[in-house]
């Protein structure tokens, strides 16, 4: 069975200033919410370093910093035990709105940085568009990057009208992806936005990209498992890979789902596969608003 060897080559993408960087990245939304759990998710991270997992998505709004703390206990916890280097992850983190700017930009990007116990995160979102003009945003961070501090920055939640006004001003080329919610029911980034961002050479990071479980329950998803010997969830995955610079961001926190996602990396489908999937979930044929969860 293809998605269950011990051996799965890890998918790469490259970012615009030719970074190769993971094209599985683990999502922590609902880590650090309550103290009960701290150390399961801690466990689970670890666990998916063992795996091979090498890139964690997060935020400072997930549990008001408290899925940074555990991204950073974990990390540390693997670095102390000579399980990985800090330079073998990619942390991804992403800034509230009304700190995109000025001062607070600063001060919230230090909170993070000590919240994860590093001293660089490797890309740095604005986790949605606000008030705060896109100008100042750019300013604060690159200097940032200036400053060492991130080494990329980001914007999630943008569509196109959003990345062209970004694109037009001094310094928004320096963006170096875009996260959004897309999945195999979820196709709209696939018209126009997905388009621009290949065309520009930079990534898109899908969060909820088994539609936050349900996925794993599609009848369509399930029929093109069982031809593979494989899980719907695999099969979500392996649907968003066929499209180049996509970057899927699964979250869990069960060591079988790790794993299960993990190899969904080896799994390939075919044409009579995507057919299905197509009749399923049709491709957009026009521009639509892009959806958020």
């Amino acid at each position: 069975m293809a998605t269950n060897r011990n051996v799965v080559q890890a998918r790469t993408v490259v970012l615009p200033d030719g970074t190769a960087w993971p094209a599985l990245g683990l999502g922590t939304w609902r880590y650090g919410e309550a103290a009960g759990t701290r150390a399961a998710e801690i466990a689970a991270l670890r666990r998916a370093f063992e795996i091979g997992w090498r890139l964690i998505d997060t935020a400072e709004m997930y549990a008001d910093g408290g899925a940074e703390r555990v991204v950073g206990q974990a990390l540390a916890d693997a670095v102390r035990a000579g399980d990985l280097r800090r330079d073998d992850v990619v942390i991804v983190s992403k800034v509230y709105p009304h700190n995109a700017g000025g001062a607070a930009l600063q001060q919230a990007c230090e909170a993070s940085l000590r919240r994860l116990g590093i001293d660089r995160i490797d890309a740095y979102l604005l986790h949605w568009r606000g008030e705060i003009p896109l100008k100042q945003t750019v300013e604060g961070l690159e200097r940032l990057v200036a400053q060492g501090r991130i080494a990329h920055w980001g914007v999630s939640n943008f569509d196109v009208d959003d990345l062209d006004e970004l694109w037009a001003l001094d310094g928004g080329s320096g963006c170096a992806l875009n996260q959004v919610y897309q999945s195999v029911s979820e196709r709209g980034p696939e018209y126009a936005l997905l388009p621009w961002q290949q065309q520009r050479h930079m990534p898109l990071m899908a969060y909820s990209p088994i539609d936050q479980g349900a996925g794993a329950r599609d009848a369509t998803l399930q029929a093109v498992a069982r031809r593979h010997g494989a899980t719907a969830a695999q099969v979500a995955l392996a649907a968003l890979w066929r499209l180049p610079g996509v970057m899927p961001i699964p979250k869990t926190a069960d060591p079988a789902r790790l794993l299960e996602n993990w190899q969904a990396q080896a799994l390939v489908l075919d044409a009579q596969d995507q057919a299905a999937l197509d009749a399923a979930h049709p491709a957009p044929r026009r521009k639509t608003p892009l959806q958020m969860r």
